[in-house]
């Protein structure tokens, strides 16, 4: 559900906090003696059963081999050939790295490649860091450096004539800076540019059979963290204690990885708040967030109960759980991404959660890949027909303020003739993980 950014505050924010709540005896994140200190993966005498039965995983996730990043540089040259695209240039970012396999931060320094419509990729980067930057690659091997007071726009404009685009249509990747577009664009006044969202997303939007077992890895993976979290739960915990053991949970997998939590009245807000919480018996907490294997991102939520649900919030579970279902029922090749949406929020307002957008507050889903939210979006008015690899959320919720929400969210991948999840749905409220 969260935004990526949202998602790295509240990671701040839990490591900044405490684990010494209630029943709890462990130390701080991050200060000498924490639990997460012992290799890596915690020190197992101090962590509960749960979370010390956890196994790692990281050594199954298979990268992406250096054949299948040729597939994508043969795709999206077919598309610059079908949309009249001479280049793309693509800057730091996740694009880069889906391309390329590098991993570069977005500074004020230019690095990128441009992928031309016929031959190899050529990458532009500070020629003090050419030397490390043939270290990431996994794609071509043609670098090019520029010195600190030469212009990199007109090393990018040189390369781009190279490649015969100096003259015609260019592709700049939807992530680059503004500044930067600006900078090229000004070093090539004769070339007309274009948003290389045909490329980069008509790539990106289908996985491939290897992006899917990394995608399932992290998702199997967060869903067995949440029930090891749910698990350990007692009265007095904060937000915070229960964010860290979702760390410690974590590490002991091998996967870097958080969750935004929120208890009580705050699971009213689809994003919660960042208001002091506690845990008492009978109160919902929700867990949304993910981890990375090898790139790629689970975005799973859980809703739980601490003790006995109340019959309010037991039923809103179930209405919720329908209208997951009911999305999944509808996803299959050649319908329209809303009809998704449409099909969820009619069993919510159907039950008395409406009108509209009243208490089912936000769109289905978002697409997700390398990037927790990407193409493309399951909401009303998004007319864009699905298709077999696609990968979205499927995340309905009921949010009573004042009171508490539920959300239940897993990953929903479009087959040859229907759909699936990755992870197995959360069947009831008294036993949220089968």
């Amino acid at each position: 559900m969260r935004n990526d950014a949202l998602f790295d505050h509240r990671r701040r924010h839990f490591l900044r906090g405490s684990l010494a709540a209630g029943a709890m005896a462990l130390p701080v994140l991050g200060q000498p003696g924490s639990v997460l200190a012992a290799e890596g993966r915690g020190d197992a005498a101090a962590m509960p059963a749960s979370i010390r039965a956890l196994q790692p995983v990281a050594q199954r996730a298979v990268p992406i081999s250096a054949g299948e990043r040729a597939q994508r540089l043969a795709r999206a040259q077919q598309l610059m050939e079908r949309h009249r695209i001479d280049a793309v240039f693509i800057g730091a970012g996740t694009s880069l790295t889906y391309f390329t396999g590098m991993h570069w931060w977005n500074s004020e320094r230019l690095t990128g490649v441009i992928l031309p419509r016929s031959g190899e990729p050529v990458y532009v980067t500070p020629e003090f860091e050419r030397g490390r930057t043939p270290e990431q690659i996994r794609l071509g091997n043609d670098v090019r450096g520029w010195q600190e007071d030469e212009d990199p726009y007109a090393l990018v404009a040189q390369v781009l004539r190279g490649v015969g685009a100096g003259n015609g249509t260019i592709g700049i990747e939807e992530t680059v800076p503004f500044f930067r577009s600006k900078g090229i664009m000004g070093a090539l006044p004769h070339a007309t540019f274009v948003d290389a969202w045909p490329v980069t997303a008509g790539c990106r939007r289908i996985k491939s059979p290897a992006e899917l077992a990394l995608l399932r890895l992290a998702n199997q993976t967060t869903l067995a963290v949440y029930e090891a979290v749910w698990k350990a739960l007692v009265p007095g915990m904060s937000e915070d204690d229960i964010a860290g053991l979702v760390a410690m949970a974590y590490a002991r997998t091998g996967l870097r990885g958080s969750a935004d939590v929120n208890i009580g009245p705050y699971t009213a807000s689809p994003h919660g708040s960042d208001a002091p919480q506690r845990l008492t018996e009978g109160m919902p907490v929700i867990f949304d967030g993910g981890c990375r294997a090898d790139g790629y991102t689970s975005d799973i939520t859980r809703t739980v109960v601490l003790g006995q649900a109340g019959d309010d919030i037991r039923r809103v579970f179930d209405i919720v759980l329908d209208a997951q279902t009911s999305a999944l029922r509808a996803a299959r090749p050649g319908v329209a991404m809303e009809a998704l949406d449409a099909a969820a929020r009619k069993v919510i307002v159907d039950a008395g959660y409406g009108p509209d957008y009243a208490y089912f507050s936000h769109r289905l889903g978002h697409g997700i890949g390398m990037d927790m939210h990407e193409w493309d979006y399951l909401v009303r008015g998004n007319t864009r027909l699905l298709e077999p690899g696609m990968t979205f959320s499927d995340e309905p919720g009921i949010y009573i303020p004042g009171r508490f929400g539920v959300r239940l969210e897993d990953i929903l991948h479009i087959t040859a003739d229907g759909a699936e999840l990755l992870t197995p749905q959360s069947p009831s409220i008294d036993h949220p993980f089968g």
